[in-house]
Order: structure tokens, then sequence, then C-alpha cells
């Protein structure tokens, strides 16, 4: 059964309490008057974007790239 605590004391430790179910991973109910109003539950970790296809249809290209470009290219010789 989850830990449960009355709404006045929660709104006094809330963000200590929050840390405590990140931390344990257990639940926490909100009573008021008695009776549950509200459940915090730690989250789920987000798993990693992957890496491989991340920047996939950002890069644009025109012609082609392994052509030789259409200028004359004179090396100077001493």
């Amino acid at each position: 059964m989850p830990k449960t605590i009355p709404a006045g004391e929660f709104k006094a430790k809330c963000l200590k309490l929050m840390d405590q179910v990140a931390r344990t991973g257990e639940p926490l109910i909100i009573t008021k008057r008695g009776k549950g109003v509200a459940k915090i539950i730690p989250l789920e970790p987000e798993a990693p974007e992957p890496c491989f296809g991340r920047m996939k249809g950002s890069i644009t290209y025109q012609g082609d790239l392994i052509a030789p470009v259409d200028v004359e290219w004179h090396a100077a010789k001493d």
C-alpha cells in the first residue's frame, strides 16, 4: 500500500517529498480530510535518442559532388 500524507503537510514539504518519490520509486498519496485526492508517482526514465540517423534530412546538396568544377586552375611553377 502506498504511503499517504495530508495535503497540508505535503504543501509544507513538497520538494523534499518529490525528491523522495524519485529516489525510492515509491508512490505517495496526498489526502484531504482522510480521502485520497492525488497520487505522486516517479516517471519512467526516458530512453536516450539514438545517435545514428539523428540528422537525417537536415543536409541538402545540389548537383554532383564528385564532378570537377567548371574553373581552370593554373598552378604556379617556380
